[in-house]
């Protein structure tokens, strides 16, 4: 416990560092972080997402809106995440979506109970035997370019995310999708898809133009993916600046009439959230998700003139876990890795480097998840059982030497984490040393690379495990060098893993898939190839005069076209 009491006296200090001005905590991600999944299938199956209660919301305040909406106006967001790019049809994580959803219209929306709702399709309905999807378009919708939006552009953008989005098992099953008219696409699948709904959520499903992107160019590095970008959203771009700024204007050909109210958002990108906490203290930034570590989400709190609340991004799931290399020569032993989470307190890091602003979390599905499996094996920390298991594994004390990773910022809460890790292994007789990167594309090219032995990574369940989980666990989704952040990333490969998540994955009953998911835990904890550690929810804050803020279950990552500003 000497470990664990040090950092807390240490961490303490740092706190009261941050709380007086100093930098703080930084964000945890440039990459995916917080809330989400948790799973229902979105219409299929009828399953219903549970919530969890967080603490030190601003109750009553969160979705309030004060009288009839105002056009006009510029929303400033304030965002620590860079986008590599703005096509989320080839990329995922939240720095592509929150600007992406805001430049590109979606098939379809969800409300807070996890149900579809119109967008760009009116309407929609799935085949009795679960082997097709319908889509019936709206009419008179134009991109920003003017040229119509149909069924051909919704046909490209499904073949597309399946052919390069990171998701691998999001349109999997998609055969091919027939346009027998502009305004109908037919998404055809070889199987039975419980998630395909929820696949055409904002933040996943994009629908970009074919008359700009089937031109014979790779689309993953496509020059127009930033340069002079045209969507088929609420928002067009009109400046972008990568790591400085997004501005985008109000379309006014947008397919829903007198949408959208505001006039601009601009989101101002900086690596620093202390400069975001500022901003809404002092009323020039309205609007954040990216506050930084428990310091300043706890400071803000304190603030009578800024709204902070957990609520939104339910639809998440986030996932703070450790992630090990398996082709590493030390990691792949099982026992090592065993050993490494027993020897960790995720209790401690919830309650103390978190200030009890995250829950523990003991598998990749978040416990709020239907498909959650609470009896799979926890490793609670046991130091004497972890010294066991490096000695079975026939590793002397001090005999192993490792290196941690963590999202950039430095100083920020994975850090923190990873810091704590480092203390909590010399505990046991492992060496541990930072290896720190610059900035998030750094980190992101090394672990998806395979650059690293262990890295603390913050992953998302994205709504279904057919979505979001999948990808960590298949054999099919082990990406060669350069790979892909977010898929595979731990090598990792079991044949009965690949058939329960293949079974899963095409099974429309909820206690079936249940049953499934709970095998496919037991057998991850076993073989241990991520410890998992917290999930924290979404903390947002923003000014009250900012109505309908974006706080349904997908947060940020949904178009902010009925948000206004009331002065």
């Amino acid at each position: 416990m000497k470990v664990r009491s040090l950092f807390a006296i240490l961490f303490a200090f740092m706190l009261v560092v941050a709380a007086c001005g100093s930098d703080g905590d930084s964000d945890e991600g440039s990459a995916e972080t917080t809330a989400t999944t948790e799973a229902s299938d979105s219409g299929d199956s009828g399953d219903e997402p549970a919530t969890t209660e967080a603490p030190g919301s601003d109750d009553g305040d969160s979705g309030a809106t004060d009288g009839e909406p105002q056009a006009g106006g510029t929303l400033v967001i304030g965002s620590t995440q860079t986008p590599r790019h703005l096509n989320g049809t080839v990329q995922s994580g939240y720095a592509t979506a929150v600007p992406g959803t805001q430049l590109n219209a979606s098939p379809l929306l969800f409300d807070e109970n996890f149900e579809p709702q119109p967008y760009l399709a009116e309407s929609w309905s799935i085949a009795d035997d679960g082997l097709s999807v319908t889509l019936n378009l709206v009419e008179g919708a134009v991109f920003h370019d003017g040229v119509p939006i149909t069924s051909e552009d919704v046909a490209f953008s499904v073949l597309t995310a399946q052919a390069n989005h990171p998701f691998k098992t999001m349109f999997e099953p998609v055969t091919s999708v027939d346009t027998p008219d502009p305004q109908t696409a037919v998404i055809n699948l070889s199987q039975p898809h419980p998630a395909i709904l929820l696949a055409m959520s904002p933040g996943l499903l994009p629908i970009i133009p074919k008359h700009i992107f089937d031109d014979g160019q790779d689309i993953k590095t496509h020059p127009r993916n930033t340069e002079d970008f045209v969507g088929s959203g609420p928002f067009q771009l009109v400046e972008y600046e990568a790591g400085s700024v997004i501005r985008m204007q109000r379309f006014d050909d947008f397919f829903i009439d007198g949408r959208p109210y505001l006039d601009e958002i601009v989101m101002e990108i900086t690596p620093d959230p202390s400069t975001i906490v500022l901003g809404l203290e002092n009323g020039t930034t309205h609007l954040s998700a990216t506050l930084g570590g428990s310091a300043n989400t706890l400071r803000l709190q304190d603030n009578d003139d800024v709204i902070v609340t957990a609520d939104g991004h339910e639809a998440i799931g986030q996932v703070q876990w450790l992630e090990f290399n398996l082709k590493d020569p030390i990691l792949e032993n099982k026992e090592v890795r065993q050993a490494i989470a027993y020897a960790i307190d995720r209790e401690f890091i919830a309650d103390v480097i978190d200030q009890g602003l995250s829950f523990p979390v003991s598998t990749g599905i978040v416990e709020a998840s239907p498909f959650h499996n609470s009896n799979a094996e926890k490793y609670d920390i046991n130091i004497e059982k972890a010294k066991e298991l490096l000695t079975s594994a026939g590793y002397a004390e001090g005999e192993i030497n490792l290196t941690i990773d963590f999202i950039p910022p430095s100083g920020g809460t994975q850090n923190s984490y990873a810091e704590y890790v480092v203390q909590a292994l010399e505990e046991i007789g492992i060496n541990t040393e930072l290896s720190v990167s610059p900035d998030f594309p750094t980190w992101a090219g090394r672990v998806a690379s395979g650059d690293f032995q262990m890295t603390i990574n913050n992953v998302w369940n994205w709504g279904d495990p057919v979505i979001g989980v999948h990808r960590s666990y298949l054999s099919s989704n082990r990406q060669p060098a350069p790979g892909v952040i977010w898929s595979n990333n731990t090598w990792y490969a079991n044949d009965a893993v690949d058939s329960i998540l293949a079974d899963a994955g095409q099974e429309l009953d909820r206690d079936a898939r249940i049953k499934l998911y709970a095998e496919f835990q037991d057998i991850v904890a076993d073989e241990v190839p991520i410890y998992f550690l917290t999930t924290p929810p979404f903390w947002q804050a923003f000014q009250p005069s900012v109505q309908n803020p974006p706080i349904g279950i997908w947060g940020h990552m949904n178009p902010m076209h009925e948000t206004w500003l009331s002065e």
